[in-house]
């Protein structure tokens, strides 16, 4: 009998257990035993396609050199969460923006502003981040020294993120007047992000397993929201950690409310606005 006429084999406690294990490993991310379903869907549709009868005779594709190196890269795509819209969290983007104005208007902006997207997916928060950054330089009629770097495990995600090219729907969060500025009306109802936004976001693959490994340092601004939820809590403070450590004085850190509750650092503080859960570097 064909694959395609099969239903997908069942995992066993000792399959999902396995395979969350290597997602683990080589991601950080754990999944819960209600996404037990979830795995097995996707690694059954991966054999599927490739007509692969078992998941043991997969799992030894996977972990077997080169081609599993390839192989997996096509797998973790489908396995990471890629749910993100543009202003996602409003609230926390527009802290960004308020950040940006207050050390112009003190004259305290001594350098490119730099910002660090963790987690982008295919692109709509470092784009968000990109347009309240420009506002800010426009309004105080100052050329857009910025960057923001944006980072992601999922090459698809980022190969779309590049390209900038939206539907109508994942607009439909933005105001008249943002759409306007920052998009050109492409084929059908797509809608591609202005060349001046495009140059500033340099989208790279980035694994938080390997934060160590990053050149990303001296950032003034650190975005890394609806990331940590998939991590131990452990994992999470130790990431925490390291983020830190990439900041220059007076940079800052900005979670997703509630992703972290238990955690603290000797060289920051968090910002008492409740909307938001952001921690100032104060060395």
């Amino acid at each position: 009998m064909v694959w395609s006429l099969k239903q997908a084999p069942s995992f066993s406690d000792e399959e999902f257990e396995r395979w969350n294990k290597l997602l683990e490993d080589r991601t950080g991310i754990q999944l819960v035993a209600h996404q037990r379903g979830f795995l097995q869907i996707q690694v059954a549709s991966r054999m599927r396609e490739l007509g692969v009868e078992t998941y043991a005779d997969y799992f030894t594709q996977l972990t077997d050199g080169v081609q599993g190196a390839v192989e997996w890269s096509v797998l973790v795509d489908r396995l990471v969460v890629k749910e993100t819209s543009y202003f996602r969290h409003r609230d926390s983007i527009e802290y960004v923006r308020q950040l940006l104005q207050q050390r112009i208007n003190n004259r305290e902006l001594k350098s490119n502003f730099e910002v660090w997207s963790l987690g982008c997916a295919t692109g709509e928060e470092p784009y968000s981040l990109s347009m309240v950054i420009n506002d800010s330089f426009e309004l105080a009629g100052l050329e857009p020294f910025y960057g923001v770097t944006a980072t992601d495990i999922s090459q698809p995600a980022l190969q779309h993120a590049r390209q900038g090219i939206y539907t109508a729907r994942k607009l439909e969060s933005l105001s008249l007047e943002e759409k306007s500025r920052y998009f050109d009306l492409g084929d059908g109802d797509s809608f591609q992000v202005k060349r001046k936004l495009r140059d500033r976001v340099c989208f790279t693959s980035g694994n938080l397993l390997g934060l160590a490994q990053m050149p990303m340092a001296g950032m003034d601004v650190i975005f890394c929201q609806n990331v940590l939820i998939y991590f131990r809590r452990w994992r999470r403070r130790e990431i925490l950690n390291e983020l830190v450590s990439r900041l220059k004085p007076g940079g800052v850190l900005v979670i997703g409310l509630g992703e972290v509750v238990d955690w603290n650092h000797e060289l920051v503080r968090r910002d008492p606005d409740d909307r938001i859960q952001a921690y100032v570097r104060c060395k």
